[in-house]
């Protein structure tokens, strides 16, 4: 499906400040970019670069006053989501050198506190993709998705005495229990099509069977429509910007995602 993606984001800087910005949608996936727009109000120099997770960051100084930053892209993504149901657990003397990383604790996925309970979840299930599934339907079962609870990064640990948390808690909740039993699992933020209420979102992916696959414990069902933009580790490493200095202070942030027409697209 063909899908026109936005983000607005409004600052007032109380003095100039240097911003890492990551708005841009990722290439080297299955999804086709066919048009973006950028626009920075005041124009001011950027570096482009790419970061150790292969993101496309945007490296400038907002200069003092009001700060606008216009991101936009025309898409083509898949309209269905690709599952692996059965697919086989990939023991860590096997995984690729790039994956390993995801197998460790992070910030906001502390993965060695969380075996036991995890363990007990998946006890019946064939190592590999049906445990995650396990994960995913325990964390729907026992949480709520509530868009606003939380304004900053909450991790595993801290959703896990609570019984809700915006897409990005309980996103940290499933890599964290996936790790913990061995599964390589990474944060994922981007846009996601008919999403309520309309923001940025948060999902993770797990690999297992040789290939990552998409899980989304904040959504009923793993629908596609989604653009991705970047992957982590956790939320730290995939904030819509990184602020540095004093003073800086968003006022509004507005995220749109249309369909421009449903034509299934074959990716290579």
């Amino acid at each position: 499906m063909k899908l026109r993606v936005s983000c607005n984001l409004r600052f007032y800087m109380e003095e100039s400040s240097a911003l890492i910005l990551v708005l841009r949608p990722y290439r080297g996936i299955q999804q086709w970019i066919l048009r973006e727009t950028y626009i920075i109000k005041p124009s001011v120099p950027v570096l482009e670069s790419t970061d150790s997770f292969g993101n496309s960051c945007q490296r400038l100084i907002a200069p003092q006053g009001n700060f606008l930053i216009h991101s936009s892209a025309e898409v083509i993504t898949d309209e269905q989501m690709q599952t692996a149901p059965g697919g086989d657990f990939i023991e860590i003397q096997h995984l690729p050198s790039d994956v390993l990383p995801f197998l460790l604790p992070s910030r906001y996925c502390e993965s060695d506190r969380l075996a036991d309970i995890a363990v007990k979840i998946v006890a019946d299930a064939k190592p590999g993709y049906d445990q995650i599934c396990k994960i995913v339907d325990w964390i729907r079962e026992h949480y709520q998705y509530l868009p606003g609870s939380s304004n900053v990064p909450l991790s595993a640990m801290e959703i896990k005495d609570q019984n809700y948390g915006v897409c990005r808690d309980l996103a940290h909740l499933g890599i964290a229990m996936c790790r913990s039993i061995s599964i390589p699992a990474r944060i994922v933020t981007g846009y996601l099509y008919g999403l309520e209420p309309m923001d940025m979102h948060a999902w993770f992916e797990a690999y297992v069977g040789g290939n990552w696959y998409a899980f989304d414990p904040s959504q009923p069902s793993l629908k596609g429509g989604r653009v991705v933009v970047a992957f982590g580790r956790d939320a730290a490493d995939v904030p819509v910007f990184h602020q540095f200095g004093i003073g800086c202070q968003l006022n509004d942030m507005d995220v749109k995602v249309e369909c421009l027409d449903s034509y299934v697209y074959s990716l290579l």
